[in-house]
C-alpha cells in the first residue's frame, strides 16, 4: 500500500523562503471629541468662541483648508492631479512616487483631488419656542472634496493620507508593511531579492522574519503623527493642544504568508492540486476550523469559497467568513501567497479604537495557518496535478505572551488602533523627532 505523502514531504527541499508579514494596512483617522452634536457645538462656541454655532462656519473652515492645500502645493512645486471617475489612482501616481523615491528623501510626491461621498456634519434649521432660529446638527453622507497626499517616506516607502475637506475632516491612511521591512533590511545591511510586494530570497531568513515581527502599532503611529504634523491640515496647533486631533483605528489590515519555491513548476503544481481538491473549503464546517469560530444555523454572515481568474491568467482562491476573508494565489508564478484580510475587528473580539496599548487584548485574528493546516495530507503533485485529501483536524492553539502566530496571522495580540500618540513636536522642520515610540 502506497504511503500517504504529506505537504511537508512535497515541499521538502523546494521551499527557499517562508516569510510572514503585515501587508497592506488601511486606517481610519478621526477626531474622537467631534462625534456628537453637543461636541460640535462645544467646538464652535466653546473652543472657537463664536456666539452662535452655525453650519456656515463649516464652509469658512473648509475654504481656509482648501487655500492652504493650494498654497502648500505651489510653494513646494508639488504636482496637482484631478482624479477621474473609476480611475486607478495608484497607477496615475506611480510616476510621481518613483520620481520622489529617486531623490531618496521623504516628501509629498503629488496631491490628488477627488469628489467622494463622506460621512460629515450638516445641519437643519429650526426655531425655539420664542421664535429664535437654531440649528440641529446631524451626520449625513455628502459628496465633498477629498485630498490624497501621496507620500514617499524613507521608512515606509509609498503611502498616502486622504483628508476630507468638510467638517469633521475624516481621513484615511494607507501604508504597506512589506515596503517598511524592505527599507529596514537595507538599513541593516541584509541582502535580499525583492518580489512584487514581498521577498523572493534572503541571505538570512531568520533575521528578515525578525524585522517583520518588529512592525507594530507604535511604528505605524509614529509615521501617522509625523506626517499629520507636516501636511497642511484644517486643525491648528491651538486645536491640537485643546485635544482636537486625529486618532487612528483599523479599517482594513492584510496579514500575509509568502512561501517561495525554488522552481515555478513546483509552485504551479502544488497550487493546482490544492485548488482541485478544496473547492468546498468555504463550507461552514471547514470555515469554523480555519477561523476558530463556532458557526451555527442561525449564525449570520457569508461562508463560502470563490475561485476567481486573475489578469495574469492564474486563479485566486477566496474563503469568506463574515466581513473577512483568506486569499490564496500564486505570486509572480513562483511563490504561494496566503493573505488574511481583516475588515471588521469586532468579528475577532477586538475594538477598532482603544486608548492605550495595554488596555485591550482582542481575540485572535483569523488564522490562515489553519487554512494551510487543513491541507496537511496529499499525494505528491507531478506534471499532472493530482487532488489533495484535506485533513479536517482542528489546529492546535498556541498560548503565551507576544503576538500569536497562526502562520501569517500575527495580529493575535495587537490592540487597534495604535496607542495614543505621546507629546509630538509641532515643528514641520523636525519630523524625525516627533512622536517617539
Amino acid at each position: 500500500m502506497a504511503r500517504v505523502v504529506t505537504v511537508n514531504d512535497v515541499l521538502d527541499g523546494h521551499v527557499v523562503l517562508d516569510i510572514e508579514c503585515l501587508d497592506r494596512i488601511y486606517l481610519n483617522a478621526y477626531v474622537p471629541i467631534l462625534q456628537t452634536s453637543s461636541q460640535v457645538v462645544a467646538f464652535l462656541s466653546g473652543h472657537l468662541g463664536f456666539p452662535f454655532p452655525s453650519p456656515a462656519l463649516f464652509r469658512q473652515m473648509g475654504d481656509r483648508f482648501r487655500r492652504s492645500v493650494l498654497s502648500f502645493a505651489d510653494a513646494n512645486d508639488i504636482p496637482w492631479i484631478r482624479f477621474e471617475k473609476d480611475q486607478a489612482k495608484l497607477e496615475v501616481m506611480a510616476p510621481h512616487l518613483a520620481r520622489q523615491a529617486g531623490t531618496g528623501k521623504s516628501g509629498v510626491a503629488a496631491i490628488g483631488v477627488a469628489q467622494e461621498f463622506q460621512r460629515v456634519w450638516t445641519a437643519s434649521e429650526g426655531k425655539t419656542s420664542t421664535g429664535t432660529p437654531r440649528w440641529s446638527f446631524y451626520k449625513a453622507d455628502r459628496r465633498v472634496t477629498c485630498y490624497y497626499f501621496y507620500l514617499w517616506d524613507q521608512d515606509f516607502g509609498p503611502a498616502f493620507i486622504k483628508v476630507c475637506a468638510w467638517f469633521p475632516y475624516p481621513a484615511k491612511i494607507w501604508v504597506n508593511g512589506h515596503e517598511w521591512v524592505k527599507r529596514q533590511a537595507e538599513k541593516a545591511g541584509l541582502g535580499f531579492t525583492a518580489l512584487s510586494n514581498g521577498f523572493a530570497a534572503c541571505e538570512d531568513p531568520a533575521a528578515l522574519q525578525a524585522i517583520c515581527d518588529r512592525l507594530g502599532p507604535g511604528t505605524i503611529n509614529v509615521f501617522t503623527q509625523r506626517w499629520l504634523h507636516r501636511l497642511p491640515l484644517p486643525f491648528t496647533i491651538r486645536d491640537h493642544d485643546a485635544g482636537y486631533w486625529w486618532e487612528t483605528s483599523m479599517r482594513q489590515v492584510e496579514i500575509s504568508r509568502t512561501i517561495v519555491f525554488d522552481a515555478p513548476r513546483h509552485a504551479r503544481g502544488f497550487f493546482e492540486a490544492l485548488v482541485a481538491d478544496n473547492l468546498d473549503i468555504g463550507r461552514p464546517h471547514n470555515v469554523e476550523i480555519i477561523f476558530g469560530r463556532k458557526i451555527r444555523r442561525d449564525t449570520k454572515g457569508v461562508f463560502r469559497t470563490a475561485i476567481d481568474r486573475r489578469d495574469n491568467g492564474g486563479v485566486l482562491v477566496n474563503v469568506f467568513y463574515k466581513h473577512s476573508r483568506i486569499k490564496q494565489y500564486l505570486k509572480d508564478g513562483r511563490a504561494m501567497r496566503i493573505e488574511t484580510v481583516v475588515n471588521a475587528p469586532a468579528t475577532w473580539g477586538a475594538t477598532p479604537a482603544c486608548p492605550t496599548w495595554a488596555s485591550s487584548r482582542p481575540g485572535r485574528a483569523p488564522p490562515p495557518g489553519a487554512y494551510w493546516k487543513l491541507n496537511v495530507s496529499a499525494r505528491a503533485p507531478s506534471s499532472r496535478a493530482q487532488p489533495l485529501s484535506g485533513s479536517r483536524t482542528r489546529p492546535p492553539t498556541r498560548t503565551g505572551g507576544g503576538p500569536r502566530r497562526y502562520a501569517s496571522a500575527i495580529l493575535g495580540s495587537w490592540p487597534w488602533p495604535a496607542p495614543c500618540a505621546p507629546p509630538c513636536s509641532l515643528l514641520p522642520a523636525s519630523p524625525t523627532r516627533a512622536c517617539a515610540p
